[in-house]
């Protein structure tokens, strides 16, 4: 086990039981003290604000003393470094994550060297849940237990359904 700080980011937008997963087996791992970072990206258009994921993620996880959720903007790396971060926590579920996530632990790599990066393989009962798959499926007024904590379905529904009056 090791004591360092460790941050798992990620949009989580929504946050999935496979993200709960990694955060429990997260936990686990590190005796550290464990950041879910949510990155707030102005190019991409979320269907939570950061303030809303951040709950979503303290509501499904619960209170934990090593367990801080915070939000960021800009580097990763560089919120890493101001809260004293030196390992990345990053899942994969399937070999298509491969690419983009060795892409991203070079160049986090290349910008801050003592920053490493850990990959985690999801559990199999979640490798296929991702919070796209999720929300794609909410739109449509589909079930989304199962795959998502209980608090997020009831957000994707009330979000859903303000959507359908608004048109």
């Amino acid at each position: 086990m090791c004591k360092k700080v460790a941050i798992y980011p990620g949009s989580f937008d929504p946050i999935t039981n496979g993200h709960v997963d990694l955060i429990k087996r997260g936990l686990a791992l590190f005796e550290g003290e464990l950041i879910v970072a949510v990155a707030k990206n102005p190019r991409k258009a979320t269907l939570f604000t950061a303030e809303e994921r951040t709950k979503l993620i303290r509501d499904a996880v619960g209170d934990h003393s090593r367990l801080t959720v915070t939000s960021f903007s800009g580097l990763l790396v560089d919120h890493a470094r101001s809260v004293g971060a030196k390992t990345l926590l990053r899942g994969m579920r399937a070999l298509a994550d491969f690419e983009y996530e060795f892409q991203f632990a070079h160049m986090n790599r290349r910008l801050a060297p003592e920053i490493d990066t850990v990959f985690m393989i999801t559990s199999a009962e979640n490798f296929y849940v991702s919070s796209s798959l999720a929300k794609e499926v909410a739109t449509f007024g589909g079930d989304v237990s199962g795959l998502v904590p209980s608090n997020v379905v009831d957000a994707l529904r009330k979000k859903f359904t303000e959507k359908r009056k608004k048109s």
